[in-house]
């Protein structure tokens, strides 16, 4: 009878309970392992048998079979190498397991039989969880973010032969000390208070940031493009639990979780190259990883330089950022990652950058073939388009200093108050830029004066049902950081100011 060893495999973001059965047959001395495993799976063969002699026990001299169950769907990774060893070790009858307990394992072996972290335990001990087993064992390096999950009892250990003697009850477990993250006060090195001279600008940031808007800024090069994109994170609200949760699988998934790290707290900030890959932004590659767009779930993703993206590249945005996921199809298999994020991004206006000053030599043609870079699909899906003025930094004892970033938080999250009551029970709508028409419709009530502003802008400019859809969920935003129910004529005058760059036409004619 062959021996049975609980263990865990990863699809997409999830984790799923994988049996890892271990059978000694007669015949030539080989390991053969069977279950769709990837080459890491397949290279466990050395690992395991290397690690096996080095703790003292003997690798048997027989043909050895493994099958990793469910054999139908595909596995990845080093992390069943200790399952691997206990159950050759069972098989042999080299140890006997006295605990009654029943135990499942995660972990790398070195071939000095060291235990080395994994990557996707968070979302292993969560199947683990679903699937009733209380007791897992990991390498001590992710004890923290295996104790994440509430309800499971988490054994970490340093080298296979520890866990061999705590199942042998020859070893006590002592408790590791997990420590909580630190406060969050001063996690932000940036501040909006070093940016000076942008106030009219800041007031959208905040808007975009409160109603998770897509924002874009275009303006000369050096006016404050990117060091205003980088403070975003530091004004959005805090993310919840359940959203905490989602971002740390993914980077768990991913493989970018930090040694030792417990819940990512911060909301994600990412920023690609203007040479990042289709596959790099929205995800694939042989084994269908998440790209960009899902490692800024629940936070920012910034493109720098946007006109100088691949056009294919910008394209492929275009579904994620309606659908809020992203579905990787493969051959074999699909994964769908979730890919909720505010897009922020930054331009010239011109291919010199100096369009509108005695700097540019750029001709018209030059100038619109630039702007077309992007396309009409994407930017109509940009929820806020701003001009960002130039500021004379000889004269800066003229400016103002800007409000702090905690007093621009609190706008937010009181905003975001708001929409959290509004929202509560309707599932993945988390803020204004998330509605969906029906939402709209229930909850962006004009007044008569707006409504009639609006009816004036829309029959000059004849906007696109997405358009005008856009514009009702950024004048709901506005509304909201008042604390008004109904959408006021200031929401919708403050709405129809947002586009800057709508076919680079004014709305000042109608206000």
């Amino acid at each position: 009878m062959a021996s049975i060893v609980k263990s865990f495999a990863i699809l997409g973001v999830d984790g799923y309970l994988v049996d890892v059965e271990v059978k000694q047959i007669e015949g030539q001395p080989m390991i053969s392992i069977v279950g769709l495993g990837d080459t890491a799976v397949k290279e466990a063969r050395e690992r395991v048998q290397a690690a096996i002699n080095d703790s003292n026990y003997t690798f048997p001299q027989k043909k050895i079979v493994i099958n990793l169950a469910p054999s139908d769907l595909k596995k990845s990774g080093s992390h069943f190498d200790l399952s691997i060893a206990i159950g050759l070790l069972m098989e042999t009858e080299q140890i006997i397991k006295e605990k009654e307990e029943e135990f499942a394992f995660i972990g790398e072996l070195s071939l000095n039989a060291k235990l080395r972290a994994c990557s996707g335990v968070l979302p292993m001990i969560i199947a683990a969880k679903e699937s009733g087993i209380k007791n897992i064992i990991v390498p001590l390096d992710n004890v923290r973010e295996a104790s994440l999950v509430n309800g499971i009892n988490i054994f970490g250990f340093d080298s296979l032969i520890e866990v061999v003697e705590f199942l042998e009850n020859r070893r006590e477990y002592e408790t590791q000390i997990v420590l909580a993250n630190g406060d969050d006060e001063d996690r932000f090195k940036l501040d909006f208070r070093d940016v000076q001279g942008q106030d009219g600008l800041i007031e959208y940031i905040v808007v975009a940031a409160a109603g998770g808007h897509n924002l874009l800024m275009i303006g000369q090069p050096g006016c404050g493009k990117s060091m205003i994109a980088k403070r975003i994170p530091t004004i959005l609200p805090s993310m919840t639990d359940e959203e905490a949760l989602e971002v740390t699988k993914i980077y768990s998934v991913a493989g970018i979780l930090r040694t030792k790290s417990g819940l990512v707290v911060d909301r994600p900030f990412r920023a690609p190259h203007h040479n990042a890959s289709t596959n790099s932004l929205i995800g694939g590659g042989n084994d269908a990883t998440p790209g960009e767009i899902s490692l800024a779930h629940n936070g920012v993703l910034f493109l720098d330089e946007v006109a100088e993206f691949n056009k294919k590249t910008l394209e492929s945005l275009r579904q994620p950022m309606e659908d809020q996921k992203v579905t990787i199809s493969r051959v074999k298999y699909t994964n769908t990652y979730p890919a909720s994020f505010m897009l922020v991004a930054a331009m010239n206006p011109c291919p010199c950058g100096y369009y509108g000053s005695d700097k540019c030599k750029c001709t018209d043609y030059e100038v619109l073939k630039y702007r077309q870079k992007i396309s009409g699909p994407i930017m109509d899906r940009m929820d806020i388009q701003k001009y960002v003025r130039p500021v004379d930094f000889m004269n800066l004892s003229s400016y103002s200093m800007g409000k702090s970033s905690r007093e621009l938080r609190e706008r937010v999250e009181l905003a975001r108050g708001i929409q959290k009551k509004r929202f509560e029970g309707v599932e993945k709508v988390n803020c204004n830029a998330q509605m969906s028409n029906s939402l709209i419709k229930e909850y962006c009530h004009i007044e008569a004066e707006g409504q009639r502003l609006m009816e004036l802008a829309y029959n000059k400019f004849k906007y696109s049902a997405r358009t005008f859809h856009k514009y009702l969920k950024v004048a709901r935003t506005f509304a909201d950081m008042d604390g008004s129910e109904k959408l006021r004529k200031k929401d919708i005058a403050a709405t129809l100011m947002s586009r800057d760059l709508e076919k680079d036409k004014s709305v000042m004619a109608v206000l």
